[in-house]
C-alpha cells in the first residue's frame, strides 16, 4: 500500500492532486529519510534537495508565469506541501522551500512593477532564496508592538532592530522585512505606521546567529540584528505604513501551508505506524490485531482526513480572493494537533524502537511540534477564531 492519502471530494480535483503527487513522487525518491536524517543532523542545509525543487517548478509554483514561476495558487501550492512533508523530508524539507512559495505573495500583490521585475524573476530561477522578518523577542504575537524601525533616509531607509525565529536566515539573501515607519503613538490605529521591505541580509549592517533548537535542523532558525542597513525606497512593498495589511497576504497563504506540511508528516508518519503494526509480531500475532494499537491510528487517519478538508477549503477561498482568515487559522490549529498527534502515536506504535533515530518516527515527532508553536500558537489561533467567527470579545 503507497503513502496513505486522502480524497478530494471533487473527481478533477482528486484527479489533479494525484497528477502532482505523480509529479513529484520521482524527484522526492531521490532524497530518502536517510538524507534528510544526515542533514538534521549535522545541521546542513539541503541545498541539493532546494536546487532540484526549483528546477523542476515545484519551489517557485506560486510566482506568475511572466516572471518565469509556476503561475499556480496556494491551493496547488499546499498539495506540494504536503507530497514534501509525506515524503519523509518532513518539516525541514518543506521550511527549505516554503518561503519561496508564501513569502513572495505580498510582492506579486502589491510589489510594484519594478519590484516584482527585480525579485521574482531571480526567485524563480533559484538565484534568490527569501526569509521573512516579522517576530521579534519583545512582541511575539502582539505584531503591533515591535521595536524594528525604519527611518527615511535620502533615497530610502536606514533599518535597526532585531529579529528572532527568522527559518533560512544563514541560507537567505534577502528578507521580507516588516519594520515601524511611524510609531505606534502617533498612528490612528496599532496595526498602522507598519512598512513591509525587501532588505538585504549579506551586509556587514546584518549579524545572523543560529538558535539551538530540538528539530528541523537543516534549516536554521536565526536571532538576526539590524544595525543601520540602508534599504532603497525602490524596496519597499505597497504603501508605506500599510504593511501590515500587506503581509496579511503572505501570513494567510503560511497558515495554509504550514497546515499541509503538518498534514503530509502525519500521513507520513501513520503509514509507518500502520506498516510497522502489521509487520511487528508479539504473543504470536502481529501488534496491529490490537485494539489499544488499532484505534489510536484510526483516531489519527479521521482527524488527519478533516484537518485536510479544512485546509482544502482554506486554499480555494484565498486563490479566489476571499477572505480566508478564519479559515487558515482552523487549517493551522486542526492540521497542527493532528500531525503531532499521529507522530506521537507512530513513536508509541513503533514502542523502544520509536525512539531511535534509525526508524525516523522520532524525527518527525520532533518536527511535527513545532507547528503547534508557529506561525502562531494554538491558542492564538484559537483567539482568532473566537473573536473573527464567534464575534465574543477579544481577549488581547
Amino acid at each position: 500500500m503507497k503513502i496513505i492519502q486522502r480524497r478530494a471530494s471533487n473527481p478533477e480535483r482528486r484527479a489533479h492532486m494525484e497528477e502532482i503527487r505523480e509529479g513529484l513522487a520521482p524527484l522526492l525518491k531521490r532524497f530518502p529519510d536517510s538524507y534528510w536524517r544526515d542533514h538534521d543532523e549535522r545541521h546542513v542545509f539541503p541545498h541539493e534537495f532546494v536546487a532540484a525543487m526549483t528546477e523542476s517548478g515545484w519551489a517557485n509554483v506560486t510566482i506568475p508565469e511572466e516572471y518565469g514561476g509556476g503561475g499556480q495558487g496556494i491551493a496547488v501550492a499546499a498539495v506540494v506541501m504536503e507530497a514534501v512533508g509525506a515524503s519523509g523530508a518532513a518539516m525541514n524539507g518543506c521550511t527549505a522551500i516554503h518561503g519561496n512559495i508564501f513569502g513572495f505573495e505580498p510582492i506579486i500583490r502589491y510589489g510594484s512593477p519594478e519590484l516584482k521585475e527585480k525579485y521574482l524573476r531571480q526567485a524563480a530561477a533559484g538565484s534568490l532564496q527569501m526569509a521573512f522578518g516579522v517576530t521579534e523577542p519583545d512582541a511575539g504575537t502582539d505584531t503591533t508592538r515591535i521595536s524594528t524601525r525604519a527611518v527615511k533616509v535620502d533615497g530610502g531607509y536606514e533599518v535597526r532592530g532585531q529579529k528572532v525565529w527568522m527559518s533560512k536566515a544563514t541560507d537567505s539573501q534577502k528578507v521580507l522585512l516588516l519594520a515601524r515607519t511611524t510609531p505606534r503613538e502617533e498612528c490612528e490605529k496599532p496595526s498602522l505606521g507598519m512598512s513591509l521591505f525587501v532588505a538585504d541580509l549579506d551586509s556587514p549592517n546584518v549579524t545572523r546567529s543560529a538558535i539551538p533548537k530540538a528539530g528541523r535542523n537543516a534549516v536554521a532558525s536565526c536571532e538576526v540584528t539590524f544595525d543601520g542597513l540602508f534599504v532603497d525606497e525602490a524596496d519597499l512593498v505597497g504603501v508605506e505604513g500599510h504593511g501590515f495589511y500587506h503581509l496579511l497576504t503572505g501570513l494567510n497563504a503560511e497558515r495554509v501551508l504550514l497546515a499541509a506540511g503538518a498534514l503530509g508528516i502525519g500521513f507520513r508518519a501513520l503509514e509507518r505506524a500502520r506498516t510497522y503494526a502489521l509487520e511487528r509480531v508479539v504473543f504470536e500475532r502481529p501488534i496491529g490485531m490490537n485494539q489499544g494499537v488499532a484505534f489510536p491510528l484510526a483516531d489519527s487517519y479521521a482527524r488527519l482526513a478533516a484537518a485536510a478538508a479544512i485546509t482544502d477549503l482554506a486554499a480555494d477561498l484565498y486563490d479566489a480572493g476571499e477572505d480566508c482568515g478564519v479559515e487558515a487559522a482552523m487549517a493551522k490549529y486542526l492540521a497542527a494537533d493532528a500531525g503531532y498527534q499521529s507522530a506521537d502515536r507512530a513513536v508509541q506504535t513503533h514502542g523502544g524502537f520509536g525512539y531511535a533515530k534509525e526508524y525516523d518516527v522520532e524525527r518527525y515527532w520532533r518536527e511535527a511540534r513545532v507547528h503547534r508553536l508557529a506561525p502562531l500558537s494554538q491558542e492564538f489561533a484559537l483567539n482568532h477564531m473566537a473573536t473573527r467567527a464567534l464575534g465574543l470579545p477579544r481577549s488581547f
